[in-house]
């Protein structure tokens, strides 16, 4: 013969396993997020670093021209993010609206 009880818990103990597998999934959803949102600040951060050690090249002061000759030959990738930026130049809010997914 079943025991009561054993019903009730066997209900409880599926529900628990549903919530555990969706609080699992959102919790994976997050970090994905969370990841894409750091990366996206990294090259910001980058890009804020490559103009203010390369400003001379648009006008900006910069360190003295001697570090950022020194610099150069390290900062490859930050130039090929100042050509990208400008080609987005003309439509600064698309970049914003990639990385908060609006839209």
């Amino acid at each position: 013969m079943i025991r009561p009880g054993t019903y009730i818990l066997d209900i409880i103990g599926r529900v628990k396993n549903r919530l555990s597998g969706i609080w699992q999934v959102a919790d994976e959803v997050a970090r994905y997020k969370a990841v894409g949102a750091i990366e996206a600040e990294q090259e910001e951060l980058e890009y804020i670093f490559a103009l203010l050690v390369q400003g001379t090249f648009i006008g900006m002061p910069s360190p003295p021209v001697q570090i950022c000759m020194d610099l150069l030959p390290l900062m490859e990738k930050d130039l090929i993010l100042l050509l990208e930026r400008v080609d987005t130049a003309n439509e600064p809010l698309s970049r914003l609206f990639s990385v908060f997914d609006i839209g």
